[in-house]
């Protein structure tokens, strides 16, 4: 099979492209899944480096990516949604890492997968399955967002950041968001109503009142700025930064849910939810994407296309 991987961790250096990697398995509940587009993320270089090495278990050679989009190549006797065909998408995080889906063809338990938005490409679908639940997980089950919440999201022109803004827009609150000032008509395209210049100092000294949520992405100092920002503390969730936790607020990591991926869909579909791409490199340029997406400032996601 061809695909990506790396047979130790460590730099850009260690990921190849090949051909002699082994078929995946498919297990009672398993989807295996033709692979049209893979979105590239932070987490596939930290996995790379070694940094969840404590937290999953890891076996390699390890084919990199968590978001796939592509079609149905078999099913598990167990799999009654899903046949062989369908276009799906989803968040293929497993209980070890190993089968991810910059390969010709990954094995996807059934819970990690739902069927593709119609109005989407591959690519487009590829790219919003991590990044999607990742928002729509805290703004809708942390965060409790609902109509007529101000909620700030910081780094909103980033993956996760500009599906949460979408997210937050559908959900009908009154949406601010930080950006450097280039993205800045990018985002009100997509209904933020305030768009605050994450270079000028505190986001705190830039409300003109506070706001009733907050979407940290960032961490740090702008995590540390939180209390001042929010008129809540418990209403505070962070993707990047578990110190939320010692503050009271939230440190979410998302997890698969077909009910989820769902809903993301429907968005898609109702014109709620358009996907940005950066840029699609071709499986060969893998390396390329990842450096891509490593250096950050990227506006969108970053998709490795197989077909």
């Amino acid at each position: 099979m061809r695909g990506a991987a790396y047979d130790r961790f460590g730099d850009l250096d260690v990921l190849t492209v090949r051909d002699d990697l082994p078929e995946p398995p498919v297990g009672p509940d398993t989807v295996l899944v033709r692979v049209h587009a893979a979105g590239v993320n932070p987490v596939d270089m930290a996995i790379r480096q070694g940094f969840l090495a404590g937290a999953y278990p890891h076996h390699f050679p390890i084919v990199p990516g968590w978001e796939v989009a592509g079609v149905v190549e078999a099913a598990g006797p167990a799999v009654v949604d899903f046949r062989p065909g369908d276009e799906v998408f989803g968040y293929v995080r497993r209980d070890d890492v190993q089968w991810g889906a910059m390969a010709e063809l990954v094995p996807a338990p059934q819970r990690c997968l739902a069927h593709k938005p119609a109005s989407l490409s591959f690519a487009e679908a590829g790219a919003l399955p991590l990044a999607g639940l990742t928002a729509y997980q805290a703004l809708t089950e942390v965060l409790g967002v609902g109509e007529g919440d101000r909620v700030l999201v910081h780094r909103a022109s980033g993956g996760v950041g500009f599906n949460a803004v979408q997210i937050a827009v559908a959900l009908g609150a009154h949406v601010l968001g930080t950006a450097s000032p280039r993205n800045h008509g990018f985002l009100r395209d997509a209904g933020v109503a305030e768009v605050l210049d994450h270079s000028a100092g505190p986001a705190s000294a830039q409300l003109s009142e506070p706001v009733d949520a907050v979407l940290d992405l960032v961490g740090g100092d702008t995590l540390a700025d939180a209390p001042k920002q929010v008129r809540d503390v418990a209403r505070v969730a962070s993707v990047v930064d578990p110190a939320v936790n010692d503050m009271g607020g939230r440190y979410v990591f998302v997890r698969p849910d077909t009910h989820d991926l769902e809903e993301l869909g429907r968005m898609a579909d109702a014109g709620q939810l358009r996907v940005p791409i950066a840029k699609a490199f071709p499986l060969e340029q893998v390396a390329d994407a990842q450096a891509l997406v490593a250096g950050g400032h990227v506006r969108g996601k970053v998709v490795v296309t197989l077909r």
